[in-house]
């Protein structure tokens, strides 16, 4: 059933961010990043969440795992930041490059699903999944300056 793959693909997107924002926590020093991104990962832990009650209620596995894509890119942050004295503008950086990616797949999801139900959960976490897209922007240009 194509909404279900959508669910599990965006299950499978926000894992990868939360994964992502919660070892991100233990690399870097600075205390105001270290709570920016536990907020974060506790938005993608919700996201999760209600996605995951989304594809129990319809009777579909919930992915326990992230994407190759995810993890790839955490590799590859955590190879940049150790080859430089500027680990947080390296986080940060890729951390909004992983917002871009679930806000991405978010509009896609909402364009191509049609159930009314799973329709509403997506627009319920919509304008969080923004948000935390938006602040991640706010942050990269701000660290980048």
């Amino acid at each position: 059933m194509q909404k279900a793959d959508t669910l599990k693909e965006l299950v499978q997107i926000a894992r990868d961010g939360a994964m992502f924002y919660e070892e991100s926590i233990q690399k870097i020093d600075d205390p105001r990043l270290k709570s920016i991104f536990s907020d974060m990962a506790k938005h993608k832990r919700d996201l999760i969440q209600s996605l995951s009650s989304t594809l129990r209620v319809n009777d579909e596995d919930v992915p326990e795992d992230g994407t190759i894509a995810g993890k790839f890119r955490q590799g590859y942050a955590d190879l940049r930041a150790s080859l430089t004295k500027d680990d947080a503008k390296i986080y940060v950086s890729q951390l909004e490059e992983s917002e871009d990616r679930l806000l991405h797949h978010f509009e896609d999801a909402l364009e191509k699903i049609d159930d009314p139900s799973v329709k509403n959960v997506l627009q319920l976490h919509m304008p969080q999944v923004r948000a935390c897209h938006d602040q991640m922007r706010e942050l990269k240009k701000a660290v980048q300056g």
